[in-house]
């Protein structure tokens, strides 16, 4: 018999997944979670949403955050970050993740960047919220790409262009990323890794994490569990892309994500 909860230890944590199949690139999320903690995770693509009721702690870019009720989330792609509750109630919350090519395609805009990751407004986390809720149950396409447009248009004002925000300069460790990116199925080695950035085993650790605020296998494992998201969104079975077996890849995927594999596949 399998120790892996279905979705939650708590029976009062929930979560559901939706995508849009006439719009690649962007997935719903809904989630009423009072126990359960979020290990450090990415989407790869822009998280917007807004708290519904309750409050949610996470640590996100190397600080920690406390968000309210009507508190709007943003975050942009390929930025770990945690979970979890921040009272007793737990938080309720809605979620769309859209990737960054698609977001592009749909504002016009390329380079989106948001320097924010959190700000407590009612007077746009509600409106946000009720577009979240309506996208989720519109029936038509024209209905929901409507929506996403007038979404979009709400959130705007947050958003800088990155070539005026970044200066897109390059560090040694985006190599390092790249890398562990492009090996997802080797068991790689410190200093393997070390090497990529011409560092010693001991002062590369300090200095990635001092970096990116997570570890090289917590940013691989986040990887990994992403891949295989993205595998079962378009309908294949996920292999177990590089960890040791499925029972591995069930267990991690669900401390990450709040769902076990097989549960997201049938919901998106």
């Amino acid at each position: 018999m399998s120790v892996v909860p279905s979705v939650f230890p708590c029976e009062k944590d929930r979560a559901q997944f939706r995508s849009l199949p006439e719009l690649p690139g962007v997935e719903l999320y809904q989630a009423h979670i009072s126990r359960y903690a979020f290990e450090p995770h990415t989407h790869e693509a822009f998280g917007i949403g807004a708290i519904d009721a309750g409050a949610q702690r996470f640590r996100y870019r190397g600080a920690n955050y406390v968000a309210p009720a009507q508190s709007l989330i943003m975050m942009n792609p390929d930025e770990l970050h945690t979970g979890e509750s921040a009272c007793e109630e737990g938080w309720r919350y809605r979620m769309i993740y859209i990737q960054p090519e698609t977001m592009a395609r749909l504002t016009g805009e390329e380079g989106w960047w948001f320097s924010e990751a959190m700000r407590t407004d009612p007077r746009f986390a509600l409106p946000l919220s009720q577009k979240l809720a309506a996208l989720w149950q519109a029936e038509t396409m024209l209905e929901r790409e409507g929506l996403l447009v007038e979404l979009m248009a709400l959130i705007r004002p947050f958003a800088r262009m990155a070539a005026s925000e970044r200066e897109k300069k390059t560090h040694r460790f985006d190599g390092v990323r790249d890398f562990i990116r492009a090996n997802l199925n080797s068991e790689l080695r410190l200093e393997t890794l070390a090497a990529q950035a011409s560092l010693t085993p001991w002062y590369f650790l300090r200095a990635f994490r001092r970096h990116f605020h997570v570890t090289p296998h917590q940013m691989l494992m986040a990887f990994r569990l992403y891949e295989a998201k993205q595998m079962l969104a378009r309908g294949f079975a996920a292999a177990a892309v590089g960890l040791v077996d499925q029972a591995h890849l069930t267990r991690a995927f669900s401390r990450r994500y709040g769902i076990t594999p097989v549960r997201y596949q049938k919901q998106v």
